[in-house]
């Protein structure tokens, strides 16, 4: 029994046909066929395969493409944004550029105002200055006068302040030290100064307010009856004593020579006269003393604030003034020497030279 293959194409993938021939092959020729068979098969499951593995590849590319398409895309992308970005910094750099060009040319003006400030410092002072500093002076020197005419530690204390405060309106660090010098100045008249000056005066004031309350002041005895002999001599002849110790027996003289004493006594206290401070006080205590009781409270109180007032210290020693004065001459003084000389225009030429 005979068997045909008929292959009909590689491509095509088709099953072997096994056909019987009316001639049967021997033995031998079936282990053949097997074979043949075999190999067929073994092909057709490698085609097979090959057609598998070739669309699952075809897959695999098709997405492996897709990616790279995307890939692509994104890479365009971003070379868009940096080359936006390269465009953004090449702005920027102009912009820095044009902003450090400004800085400096910045710095260039401030450096000009800089060398035109040191030299108007350099120049004479402004005429704002040269008031201050002319008020400082005659401030400073009236404060002195002041001080050693009428002891007057409060204006001259005043004017101090004043002084200061031109010196400090003039904003010129040169007088730095004249200020720390009208600052010690001031202290040394802040010390001498005597705090208790208004309290005295208030004391004295009540003093003169009390005299009406005091007890009365001892009166002119009643004279005696006088004979007729003398009654009719006092007709033509009148004899009286004008004594300034019989004076006081009036109690409305004595009170008023008491407040004279009080008022002498405080405007002593005004031009710092010790002594007739004190003498005023002791007049005045020896007026109330005078009283007919002089055991009685008001008269002891009144007394006692005497006492009080001219046992107190009259006034601290004045301070010698004139430092801070000398220093702020001697300095304007250097400042004017320092400053140079103006320039004389030239003379017009004379008529008629080279004539």
């Amino acid at each position: 029994m005979s068997e045909t293959i008929e292959d009909k194409g590689m491509s095509d993938a088709q099953p072997l046909v096994v056909r019987p021939s009316q001639a049967s092959a021997p033995r031998g020729g079936s282990a053949a066929a097997f074979v043949v068979a075999l190999l067929a098969l073994l092909l057709a499951g490698w085609t097979a395969w090959r057609q598998y593995a070739g669309s699952a590849q075809d897959d695999a590319l098709a997405q492996l493409s897709s990616r790279v398409d995307v890939l692509a895309r994104g890479v365009e992308q971003r070379s868009h944004d940096v080359d936006s970005l390269r465009s953004r910094l090449g702005d920027a750099d102009n912009v820095n550029k044009g902003v450090r060009e400004e800085v400096l040319g910045l710095g260039e003006r401030v450096r000009h105002v800089e060398d035109a400030i040191a030299h108007l410092a350099e120049q004479r002072l402004s005429g704002r200055d040269a008031l201050a500093l002319n008020e400082a002076e005659f401030l400073l020197v009236q404060a002195q006068e002041r001080l050693a005419l009428f002891h007057d530690a409060d204006a001259a204390l005043a004017a101090y302040r004043l002084a200061d405060s031109a010196l400090a309106a003039a904003e010129d660090p040169a007088f730095a030290p004249v200020r720390r010098t009208i600052g010690a100045e001031r202290e040394a008249l802040e010390a001498a100064r005597p705090a208790d000056l208004r309290a005295t005066f208030d004391a004295l004031d009540r003093l003169r307010a009390n005299l009406p309350a005091l007890a009365a002041m001892p009166s002119t005895p009643n004279p005696e009856t006088p004979s007729r002999w003398r009654a009719f001599i006092d007709q033509f002849v009148r004899i009286s004593h004008d004594d300034a110790h019989d004076a006081t027996h009036e109690p409305a003289f004595a009170r008023a020579l008491i407040a004279l004493d009080l008022r002498d006594a405080q405007a002593a206290l005004l031009g710092g006269d010790e002594a007739r401070y004190k003498a005023a006080l002791g007049r005045a205590r020896t007026g109330i003393a005078a009283a007919p009781d002089a055991q009685s409270v008001p008269v002891k109180n009144a007394l006692a604030d005497i006492d009080r007032l001219a046992a107190a210290p009259f006034a601290p020693a004045l301070p010698e003034l004139g430092s801070a004065l000398r220093e702020l001459r001697n300095l304007r003084t250097t400042r004017a020497l320092a400053q140079p000389a103006p320039i004389a225009p030239p003379a017009p030429a004379a008529e008629g030279a080279g004539t």
